[in-house]
């Protein structure tokens, strides 16, 4: 079953800024396996907050054996951007090769729309104002954060969109101190939830300090592994296909989340509607979705998903599954 890999870029409708850096365009890889008259597909987001760039990724994905299969793929890689691109692109195969859709493989129902989530980069105050204002009408916001002086951008963007729900990612950014000193700000806000306020290395004293609102794990939840070390510091876990390397784990590991008491929020990386289709059937039933990537973006995909205002819909079959 041969394996191509190859880099392709999406340039992003404006800059993206997070509290580690920004960018102007999304870098990803996009793998085809072919068999038997049949092709699959399926796209990662090499991240380097988690070790891995394009060549990283790609030598990995290059090196696997050729007639690689699903089962087999999960204890060949570790969880990740490259086993996830491969497996998407398996499931995709498989679904063709069965005449099926995905969700049937997997014994899924047949999934509907998700409310999603639309995210507002880290900017000056009056700019995530604005930004808020512009998008005063969607049903979620969710606020890039992580930094010593948030308050203003919270009080910013709930005036800019005061009807809208509202979720924060601080991205490891904040101090335990900087959290339990905002934390009661959040609420006063009407945050829904917190993502990742401190880094995943020094995440112990969630455990400790007052939790008067859900916090969610991101940096600290890849996959089923995770659960373990997140009891007594999270209520929540962002289950995203590029950390749990694909989505027969995705589909797992929120199976034994729910069964452990979490809730569950499905998000992604900055990518197009091939790396967002798979996450859709995860996304399902979900207590928080946040795939939004391709909304980001300037351009997209052939068959890219349909965004309105029932949210994202699930991708039609010339996209994937």
């Amino acid at each position: 079953m041969p394996i191509t890999v190859t880099p392709d870029t999406f340039r992003l409708r404006e800059a993206f800024t997070i509290s580690r850096g920004s960018r102007t365009e999304a870098r990803v890889l996009t793998v085809r396996v072919a068999r038997d008259g049949e092709a699959g597909w399926g796209e990662c987001v090499p991240y380097a907050r988690y070790g891995e760039s394009l060549d990283s990724v790609a030598a990995q994905i290059e090196g696997l054996p050729e007639g690689i299969t699903r089962a087999a793929l999960q204890g060949a890689l570790p969880p990740g951007a490259a086993r996830n691109a491969v497996d998407c692109a398996l499931w995709d195969w498989e679904a063709k090769r069965a005449g099926l859709r995905a969700w049937e493989l997997a014994g899924l129902p047949a999934p509907m729309a998700c409310v999603t989530a639309f995210t507002l980069s880290l900017d000056m105050p009056e700019n995530m104002r604005a930004a808020a204002a512009r998008n005063a009408h969607r049903p979620l916001l969710k606020i890039k954060l992580g930094t010593p002086d948030d308050m203003p951008r919270l009080e910013a963007v709930r005036a800019g969109a005061p009807d809208a729900a509202i979720i924060v990612d601080a991205n490891e950014g904040w101090t335990a101190e900087v959290y339990a000193d905002l934390a009661p700000h959040l609420v006063r806000l009407g945050v829904r939830l917190v993502e990742q306020p401190l880094p995943a290395a020094g995440d112990g004293m969630l455990a400790e300090i007052a939790r008067p609102l859900p916090v969610c794990a991101d940096e600290s939840c890849h996959d089923r592994a995770s659960l373990s070390q997140l009891r007594g510091k999270y209520d929540m876990v962002n289950i995203k296909l590029d950390k749990t390397g694909g989505l027969t784990e995705a589909l797992a590991l929120r199976d034994a989340a729910r069964a452990a008491g979490f809730g569950i929020m499905v998000g992604c990386m900055v990518g197009s509607s091939l790396a967002m289709a798979p996450a859709v059937l995860v996304a399902q039933g979900a207590d928080v979705v946040d795939l939004d990537g391709p909304l980001l973006l300037a351009e997209d995909r052939a068959h890219p998903l349909r965004y309105d205002a029932a949210g994202v819909h699930p991708p039609e079959r010339e996209l994937w599954g």
